[in-house]
């Protein structure tokens, strides 16, 4: 499954997204990783939650970004959600977007993960199939 938070910058996504994932922890019995554009958010993360600085990783593309989702798949059998915050910026989304998220939704079901995404951006700027899948626009 998706969940998309849309909204403009400065809207207050990654407030929802960290308190989302704090949430998370607590009901999961299965690992979550918050994946973000930097680590100004560390200390706002319960502890049991592992963040990944994407830029470290020096992704250059959007299929950098998929083969790097699947590596950190591959590497935790019992992930359950995976957070990405500023997923416009760390997934280097330059017009497709739908094949992104076409490739993630394949992921989601193959491997039973969920994925939480934040974006600045208005629903309407998300492909039509998509829109159903956003369940905050801020």
């Amino acid at each position: 499954m998706i969940d998309i938070i849309a909204g403009l910058k400065g809207h207050g996504k990654t407030k929802v997204l960290l308190q989302k994932a704090n949430d998370d922890i607590k009901l999961t019995h299965g690992t979550i990783v918050y994946l973000d554009k930097n680590s100004k958010h560390m200390y706002e993360l319960s502890n049991q939650i592992r963040l990944i600085v994407v830029p470290e990783f020096n992704i250059a593309d959007t299929d950098m970004f998929i083969g790097f989702i699947a590596g950190i798949l591959s590497q935790d059998h019992d992930l359950d959600k995976i957070y990405l915050d500023s997923f416009l910026t760390i997934a280097v989304i330059d017009g497709n977007l739908e094949q992104v998220l076409d490739r993630l939704m394949e992921m989601s079901e193959q491997f039973d993960v969920d994925f939480i995404i934040s974006a600045s951006c208005e629903k309407n700027a998300f492909p039509e199939k998509y829109r159903q899948y956003v369940s905050m626009d801020l």
